[in-house]
């Protein structure tokens, strides 16, 4: 996959089969829209684009919004979109000039001018140009104008419930990692780095490794405990996370601290990237660092059923 950050360097693509949003999550909703953009580009003897945007468009034009947090940094985007078979992804810096285009202006100057689109396939509902007022009607007029076919992908439903990143976040908000990832097609992930923590897990027999994620609008799940894998210089593992400020042992505000099994070895400052499986149980404070060692041993029992299964 060809990435540009400049769409001045798009060149010389041959029928390019388009398709643009900011993706977040590359989704089952998405994929869908994917898999047709890649059965276009084969029709067509062409080659697939998607067309995203960064920063998001809400982080532009609503600043004072502190509460938006997302699902994929930008690289996990880049990966996952390249994983599920992208040609050429172009990242267009948003910004307030780039949101006050008319969605005339935004067909001709980009779609047409310097992308050269032979085909463009939109998702259902799909807005855009200035105050969102471009719409698959107006795509329609414009397409014959300006030489390009357009085709709308349908609502996809899983068990009747629309997909999209916000029902995605509200579940990760409350711990619900199992339905975000029925409605991602993969489990939600988390990347940082190893940083040194206060160590008193290997006092009780539970090491764990601190993680830092860097990318503040990256989304965190609720508190509590998890089931989850652990990627490490390519080699997976299976392990037990907790998202919260330790109430037992007093830890030193909100952290993201994992348990990784079968694992000894010193990786500070090494990047991590942790899949989760599933939500055990809420953050509890014990009443002692002997009751907290009880339950670890039950809920690394419980992580060992589930990762295993």
């Amino acid at each position: 996959m060809k990435v540009y950050t400049s769409i001045e360097d798009f060149k010389d693509v041959k029928n390019p089969v388009v398709t643009t949003g900011t993706f977040d999550g590359v989704h089952l909703g998405h994929q869908k829209i994917i898999s047709r953009l890649k059965d276009a580009a084969k029709e067509e003897n062409g080659e697939t684009v998607l067309l995203t945007f960064y920063p998001h468009p809400r982080m532009v034009l609503f600043p004072e919004d502190n509460e938006l947090k997302l699902l994929n940094t930008q690289q996990e985007k880049i990966e996952l979109l390249e994983k599920y078979g992208i040609d050429h992804l172009i990242i267009y810096p948003f910004t307030r000039e780039f949101s006050r285009l008319t969605s005339v202006e935004f067909v001709r100057n980009i779609l047409v001018n310097k992308i050269k689109t032979k085909r463009l396939i939109i998702g259902y509902n799909h807005h855009f140009g200035r105050n969102r007022e471009g719409s698959f009607e107006h795509l329609k007029e414009y397409g014959p104008l300006y030489g390009f076919e357009v085709e709308e992908i349908p609502a996809k439903d899983i068990e009747h419930i629309e997909i999209s990143s916000t029902k995605i976040r509200k579940a990760l908000q409350t711990g619900d990692v199992k339905t975000a990832a029925t409605y991602l097609g993969h489990p939600y992930t988390l990347s940082g780095k190893v940083v040194e923590g206060l160590k008193l897990g290997r006092t009780i027999g539970y090491p764990t490794a601190n993680i830092v994620v860097n990318d503040i609008y990256k989304l965190i799940p609720a508190d509590g405990i998890y089931a989850v894998k652990l990627k490490h210089v390519g080699k997976m593992y299976g392990g037990m996370l907790s998202i919260g400020n330790n109430p037992t042992v007093k830890g030193k505000g909100r952290s993201i601290e994992v348990n990784i099994f079968d694992f000894n070895q010193t990786i500070y400052g090494d990047s991590v990237t942790v899949y989760f499986i599933e939500r055990l149980r809420d953050e509890i404070k014990f009443n002692s660092l002997e009751e907290l060692k009880t339950q670890l041993a039950k809920d690394e029992q419980n992580t060992l059923r589930i990762t295993n299964s």
